[in-house]
């Protein structure tokens, strides 16, 4: 199924994964389903309480600091959220893929954002205010069995991040994100395997939490040593085993 074909409710076993640094990598994906249990006639229901927006690359869903105001359902394209310190370095959370939702935990509305989100790549997304999720869930059981569901995914992922930001060396986290890149989309030729995502050293460095100066350089050594190949178009992993074995140091 095509990312733009990708609908609420629809599976998500081939659309792309989401990613965020965590040491289940099987896991990623996990609460992409999250709306599932739900029956057409209700998926119908959630449809038309929302507001499909199409939103172009680099452009903001919303910020930090802003008031909640509702949440958004990705169908399409991706998302990424990010915080920015006090003293302006941004760090990225996670890159959210279809059948993902944005804009929690304050799914009613009120309270600020403590991050932010843009498009990454163009999207498509439904937007349900905080009133009208209320409303779904107090009409709806099984839509707030899903929002619980869903909310539940979105706590293991960020406790999964601050657990590689807290026990992993920045070399360790670069290795394990390239490998989270293969895994999740890596086109085998051969042995190797050829990152179909475009990646620029800024945002591996955003996602790890380094410099981008920093990216180029621990990127040439790993090339140097043969694990991968690095070219304007693609990164390749050129020994996958070598490469999981720096993930451990």
């Amino acid at each position: 199924m095509a990312l733009a074909e990708r609908r609420i409710g629809a599976s998500a076993a081939d659309a792309a994964s989401a990613v965020f640094l965590s040491e289940e990598r099987d896991a990623l994906n996990a609460g992409a389903d999250f709306l599932q249990r739900l029956s057409p006639a209700e998926i119908a229901q959630v449809r038309a309480a929302g507001t499909t927006r199409r939103v172009a690359a680099g452009e903001s869903l919303f910020r930090q600091g802003d008031v909640h105001a509702g949440i958004w359902l990705i169908e399409s394209g991706t998302v990424r959220t990010f915080y920015v310190s006090p003293a302006g370095r941004e760090i990225t959370l996670a890159l959210w893929t279809s059948g993902h939702f944005v804009g929690g935990p304050e799914v009613f509305g009120g309270g600020a954002h403590v991050w932010s989100a843009d498009v990454h790549e163009e999207a498509e997304a439904l937007y349900l205010t905080g009133a009208k999720i209320r409303l779904l869930v107090e009409t709806m059981p099984r839509f707030a069995i899903c929002l619980i569901e869903g909310l539940v995914a979105k706590g293991k992922c960020y406790s999964a991040l601050v657990q590689m930001l807290g026990t992993r060396s920045v070399t360790e986290r670069l290795a394990h994100l390239l490998i989270i890149f293969a895994d999740t989309a890596g086109r085998p030729e051969g042995n190797r395997l050829v990152i179909e995502r475009k990646l620029t050293h800024d945002q591996l460095a955003a996602i790890v939490g380094a410099t981008r100066q920093w990216v180029t350089m621990t990127l040439d050594k790993f090339q140097k040593r043969g694990l991968i190949s690095v070219s304007r178009q693609c990164i390749v992993v050129e020994n996958y085993d070598l490469l999981s074995a720096e993930m451990h140091g």
